[in-house]
């Protein structure tokens, strides 16, 4: 065992996509500062952020029903939808600055322009996805948003959905052009890479197995190397842990006050992955549905067009699942070991509030291959079981904490968790995650790094032209960096099908 003990500026804890921008934005805006990365993985971006492991959808709130909200008066909240939206065209923002620096290359190898929709069916459902569009529509930021109910043009949008339809059940579907497919595994590798060029220290094989705050302020790391198990000690004046699931055990072992009373709840996903060349060539976008009563917002079914290792692909799910796992590549002991004194009461109190979503997720785990096939033919009615096979995705946890609405809660989002000093930051829960992370890394920034903002404001402005903007507000600004982004990102003037 060495005690070989080094000292550092910053430690980003995971090498998923959090701590690939956060550390890619640092050494924008301070150059000079030195950055040590620690993932427990022979690589990066092999957690939540790898594409397999994730819908990849570019989360803009373009299709995603559960983002707009029916209020009781039949009026819809789409303050949501507004929100995720205008924290997209932010990370678009920070890519193609990325890219014009020619501090990554080729785009078209994590972004492609793909028509995101959301489908529908019954009546009641139907009034819903049109008072939707009709609140969305003329937004600037969902601009080009287009709805059908004629199964003619339906056809048109989503033929391998519509082909062999019998039921005559109202259907109804909103079309937009300018989404996206987004592959965060290819990301998070490009940035990794970036950022070793950039002498950034990356240590993969490397588990931090304990925290603690020293004397002076700053925090010690105990990281033990996976192949040799020799353990060293790592300071830093700050940290950030970005492990996914993994995060919180971690939050628990630094004892900062913030991340008392604070539980996870793990969900883990299942889709189905079409292997017929053939069908695959029929489908060309992201459809969302509405989530079952019942079921998580993460577990909305959608059938999705996916550019892995470019290559065309077809997924559909996700379907929800429990394992006690905090990470695809943790330990059955996880939720268990999550338990403290500080959080039981918490979780209790959860675990009695969510029976019947616990109930929901056994069931799911439950269902066979063909029960799957069954949900999958209710979007594409001539499914045959041999073209399609099962694969393993994500491992998410779910952040449980005491809020206004009771103890116990379960929260269904993103969430940052800082020490009051600002020296230490951990990033829990899960989507829209990804899209959102230049967002959700900037205001980690802003909060951690309090007297260095009004310095950095200038270079951030310049990397992301809307920062501090509200984008509704200034339309004039929506369209320009719409049009900027989409061409650098290769996005702009490209023929939709030509993967098809």
């Amino acid at each position: 065992m060495s005690n070989r003990q080094t000292r550092t500026d910053v430690i980003l804890i995971g090498a998923g996509i959090m701590s690939a921008t956060l550390g890619t934005l640092l050494k924008e805006l301070v150059p000079d500062w030195e950055i040590t990365v620690f993932e427990k993985l022979p690589s990066a971006g092999e957690e939540s952020s790898n594409e397999w492991n994730n819908a990849g959808t570019g989360h803009s709130a373009l299709c995603e029903l559960n983002y707009t909200v029916e209020k009781p008066d039949g009026s819809i909240d789409s303050s949501k939808a507004i929100k995720i939206n205008e924290q997209f065209q932010l990370s678009r923002q920070f890519w193609s600055y990325l890219v014009n620096s020619n501090l990554i290359s080729n785009p078209q190898d994590f972004i492609m322009p793909l028509p995101h929709l959301s489908l529908v069916q019954g009546e009641k459902n139907v009034t819903f996805l049109k008072k939707r569009f009709e609140a969305l529509s003329n937004n600037p930021l969902f601009e080009g948003m287009e709805f059908s109910d004629d199964p003619r043009k339906l056809m048109e949008w989503i033929p391998l959905i519509m082909k062999e339809r019998e039921s005559n059940e109202p259907i109804a579907a909103t079309r937009i052009e300018s989404g996206t497919d987004v592959n965060f595994g290819a990301l998070t590798r490009m940035l990794f890479t970036h950022l070793k060029n950039k002498n950034v220290d990356i240590k993969f094989n490397h588990n931090v197995d304990d925290i603690k705050h020293t004397s002076d302020g700053s925090w010690e790391l105990k990281v033990r190397n996976v192949d040799s198990g020799t353990v060293e000690r790592h300071t830093a004046k700050f940290v950030f842990i970005g492990g996914g699931g993994g995060s919180l055990p971690l939050l628990q072992k630094s004892g900062i006050p913030e991340g008392k009373h604070i539980g996870g709840f793990p969900v883990s996903g299942l889709f189905l992955v079409c292997n017929n060349p053939d069908v695959v060539a029929q489908h060309h976008a992201k459809v969302y549905g509405k989530a079952k009563v019942g079921a998580p917002p993460m577990s909305v079914p959608h059938l999705d067009t996916r550019f892995i290792d470019n290559k065309k692909s077809l997924l559909f799910g996700p379907f929800a699942g429990f394992s006690p796992k905090f990470l695809k590549t943790g330990s059955m002991f996880d939720l268990l070991g999550s338990v403290q004194p500080d959080n039981v009461l918490t979780m209790l109190a959860a675990g009695a509030k969510n029976v019947p979503l616990t109930k929901y997720l056994i069931q799911q785990v439950m269902l066979s291959k063909e029960q799957r096939m069954e949900e999958l033919r209710e979007f594409i009615p001539s499914a045959k079981s041999e073209d399609w096979d099962v694969v393993v995705a994500g491992q998410r946890v779910q952040v449980i904490k005491d809020t206004a609405a009771g103890k116990g809660t379960l929260q269904f989002g993103t969430e940052v968790i800082s020490a009051a000093d600002g020296s230490i930051a951990a990033l829990l829960g899960a989507s829209p995650g990804a899209s959102t992370a230049v967002f959700v890394m900037l205001e980690l920034i802003k909060k951690c790094f309090p007297q260095h903002i009004k310095t950095w404001e200038p270079k951030i402005k310049e990397m992301i032209p809307s920062y501090g903007v509200s984008l509704l507000k200034n339309p004039e600004l929506i369209h320009e960096i719409h049009t900027s982004t989409a061409r650098t990102l290769g996005l702009a003037g490209k023929k939709q099908y030509a993967y098809a």
